[in-house]
């Protein structure tokens, strides 16, 4: 305890410097806007500012990149609630009770209470970390490459089979990112992989090209005929925003609730923010004593999904950090921005790197008090963003992509890498494939192949050195059994689609 409060306040000193705060301002500001503005996602937002990570340390890279995405998450809930706009996924169900309380005349309390939730999940999420952290240490003397290799197969299934839509559709985009991190050349061995004779694939795909395409050109390309969106009549004040005392009662415990399912769901790899808001809102309607409000403009409809997602956002960096496991895409990129930087994230990390790990902690807390002191007074500001025509967003954007990915190395070559996976990435989504497993394997193929390969070396090829180290025989075992799950799933679906078709063909006669 006392040894965590130590490393915490030395966290502060890291995150307050004057340049790690500047970076921080700047990721969190900019989070926020990236977060009102629809289809301009975190994602996007981090894959067109990878680039800049390459020119500036690892603490201020980071502290910018964790600012955009918890910042993003903020700005999500400004447009679900005032113009019944979901920017992103998680923002869905906020939808569903935030803009009847907009069309009340309540859209002023209901972002209270989003800022109240969102603050106070985050807080939980932080405390998670710090407590955790001494733990974590402990458990990192323990790990080799057996059981690093081991720990990142489980990631990479987890992504893989829970990612939203069909598993083996997430399988398939996971062995597409497995491909594309093999190809340059081999770690070990010294020799070319999979380059098909391009000099410049010597050193292989950049993680900067791959998400920009991916994520930035990909999305554009998918959403450029979206409609324009209308301006909205809701006009909220500072005094709007202040709920009421029966306000605040109805939305204290569904705050409390959604901020466990976020910390629960936050420890598992693969589960992103959105599944997490999702069963968050249906804990909340399953328990009341009235559910028939829910969608009408109930308060807790709106308190316990945001705060579901703001723990979960917290809470995901536990396993990104500490275990090197990324949460979902937006945290996988980070991991790409940690190794881009040298940095091996893993149970090591905490002890190799404090300044990074505590320092991240300690700007999480900064980040969410500045956003309060930023979203109070320019919602107004925000709301008018809204407004920006992707005539003029699009264009705007793909010119930062092609500067920002041609200067990280001086290469047209890798603005060619963007327009190619622009384009795949825009066919896998038409296609409905899910695109977050394929960073996922990008990022983690090499790391679980240099690990396997070394826990290969050291056993003299013996492959049953992952059921006889405890560690990784358990690691091992919870894969066996989330491919259980999968098959068992799988054959339950298919159970009842046959049970169900005489009745369908009975009625079709």
């Amino acid at each position: 305890m006392g040894q965590a409060l130590h490393d915490l306040w030395y966290g502060f000193g890291v995150a307050l410097m004057p340049n790690h705060l500047m970076w921080s301002v700047f990721g969190v500001l900019l989070g926020n806007l990236i977060g009102v503005l629809p289809g301009m996602g975190a994602l996007t937002a981090i894959s067109m500012l990878l680039p800049l990570t390459y020119v500036i340390a690892p603490v201020p890279a980071i502290l910018m990149l964790a600012g955009i995405f918890y910042g993003s998450m903020y700005g999500g809930a400004i447009g679900a609630i005032l113009l019944n706009l979901p920017s992103h996924p998680p923002h869905a169900v906020t939808c569903i009770d935030g803009y009847p309380m907009t069309q009340q005349g309540r859209g002023g309390a209901a972002l209270g209470v989003t800022m109240m939730a969102s603050f106070f999940a985050a807080s939980i999420g932080i405390l998670i970390m710090i407590f955790m952290s001494p733990v974590l240490e402990v458990v990192a003397f323990k790990f080799g490459p057996t059981e690093i290799s081991a720990i990142m197969l489980l990631g990479l299934l987890a992504g893989a089979t829970m990612s939203r839509g069909s598993p083996l559709k997430g399988v398939a985009m996971t062995v597409f990112g497995l491909f594309v991190g093999t190809i340059g050349t081999d770690v070990i061995s010294g020799t070319q992989r999979y380059n098909f004779g391009i000099n410049e694939l010597s050193d292989g795909i950049d993680l900067a090209a791959l998400s920009l395409g991916l994520f930035g050109v990909a999305d554009f390309l998918v959403t450029i005929n979206r409609k324009v969106i209308k301006a909205s009549d809701a006009k909220v004040r500072m005094r709007d925003m202040r709920p009421t005392r029966a306000e605040l009662k109805q939305a204290f415990w569904p705050m409390i609730r959604g901020t466990a399912v976020g910390c629960l769901f936050g420890a598992m790899p693969g589960t992103g923010p959105t599944i997490t808001t999702f069963i968050a809102y249906a804990v909340e309607r399953k328990i009341a004593k009235d559910p028939s409000r829910f969608g009408k403009g109930a308060i807790e409809g709106v308190a316990a999904p945001e705060a579901a997602a703001h723990s979960k956002t917290q809470v995901d960096f536990i396993p990104t950090m500490s275990l090197g496991i990324p949460g979902d895409a937006v945290m996988a990129l980070l991991l790409g921005a940690l190794i881009i930087k040298g940095i091996q994230p893993g149970p090591q990390m905490i002890s190799e790197h404090p300044d990074i790990f505590w320092g991240l902690i300690a700007s999480f807390w900064i980040g969410n008090v500045l956003l309060i002191i930023l979203n109070v007074p320019m919602i107004g500001i925000w709301v008018k963003m809204l407004q920006v025509p992707y005539k003029l967003l699009y264009p705007s954007a793909l010119f930062f992509i092609c500067i920002g990915v041609y200067s990280t190395h001086n290469s047209l070559f890798d603005v060619a890498e963007v327009a190619v996976f622009g384009i795949v990435g825009a066919i896998f989504l038409a296609l409905d494939f899910p695109m977050a497993p394929i960073v996922l394997g990008y990022v983690l193929g090499p790391m679980i192949e240099e690990n396997f390969r070394r826990a290969m070396l050291l056993s003299r090829g013996n492959l049953t050195v992952f059921l006889t180290r405890p560690i990784a025989a358990w690691i091992i075992g919870a894969c066996t059994l989330l491919i259980a799950a999968q098959f068992y799933s799988y054959l339950r679906r298919v159970h009842l689609k046959r049970r169900a078709l005489p009745v369908e063909e009975l009625m079709a006669e």
